[in-house]
């Protein structure tokens, strides 16, 4: 069974635009889309009126409208809508671990997506089995869904970041995109670097080239997979974070990894994920590792 792409919509301008993001790579791809929104009825312990089928009325008209709104674009594209009982975050998890990917829109509101990194965001991008892209409202002009570059961050050995870069791969070959590999590098402190990883990069000429030959490993078995998809190499010294968002000016689309971090409040996604998804000027799937 073909897996959907999934999205989340809250009424909200980001979630329309999440929508219609989420639709076109469901239409690029040839696969079907399925549009949710969470809601489920908790009357309030304070004395204000309250109606459960008005707001269930309310809730069905919000996911009609953005089926309808898709539907009248992509024709041709399958697409299913629904309401699901259930609380905001444990709907979009599930959502998240069924579909191909999940797409949420960034700073809507209500109890869908939340803010940007707010309560339900953050926890959703920070625990879900699979990859979630964050979309922004257009402030300025649409970049065209196809061509341009898919920009993705390649760190640790080939392994690490296998599911980041089949993610990419996948991304640019549907839109007929190239892809921009980042590696960025810094100088060890003392005694960082083992005697192995010292005498590695001896053998390869220096830090520099011994960074460059590892992002080229980690490439060789996509660039076989997918030999129709052109591959710039991008190996710089610099924090991740800064590199990658310095070469993402003209990206349709962001990639980085993500391992999920336990901190004394619950999951947190990691600096560079956190950098990307606050500052990068265009789509960013924050796609959790193997």
């Amino acid at each position: 069974m073909t897996r959907a792409i999934a999205v989340g919509v809250d009424g909200s301008a980001e979630g329309l635009a999440a929508a219609d993001w989420a639709a076109r790579e469901a239409a690029l791809r040839g696969v079907p889309l399925r549009i949710v929104h969470a809601w489920l009825w908790q009357p309030l312990d304070v004395p204000v009126a309250q109606d459960r089928e008005t707001t269930a009325r309310a809730a069905e008209a919000l996911v009609r409208e953005a089926g309808t709104r898709v539907a009248e674009r992509w024709p041709k594209l399958a697409v299913s809508a629904e309401v699901v009982q259930d609380t905001a975050v444990a709907t979009l998890l599930g959502e998240a671990a069924a579909a191909r990917m999940l797409v949420l829109g960034s700073r809507g509101h209500g109890a869908l997506a939340g803010r940007l990194l707010g309560s339900y965001g953050q926890q959703v991008i920070a625990a879900a089995a699979g990859p979630v892209v964050s979309v922004r409202a257009s402030e300025g002009p649409v970049r065209p869904a196809e061509g341009g570059e898919v920009v993705v961050g390649q760190q640790g050995t080939p392994e690490d970041s296998g599911a980041v870069l089949r993610f990419a791969f996948e991304a640019a070959a549907a839109r007929g995109a190239a892809v921009r590999a980042v590696r960025a590098w810094s100088l060890p402190p003392v005694y960082a670097y083992s005697p192995g990883s010292l005498r590695l990069a001896d053998e390869a000429g220096g830090l520099e080239p011994f960074e460059r030959k590892a992002l080229a490993e980690a490439l060789a078995p996509w660039r076989k997979r997918f030999p129709q998809v052109p591959v710039t190499e991008h190996v710089e010294i610099g924090s991740a974070g800064q590199v990658l968002l310095s070469a993402v000016a003209e990206a349709r689309l962001l990639v980085v990894g993500r391992r999920t971090r336990r901190g004394p409040v619950g999951a947190r996604i990691g600096s560079v994920a956190h950098a990307a998804l606050h500052h990068a000027p265009c789509p960013v799937a924050v796609v959790p590792h193997d």
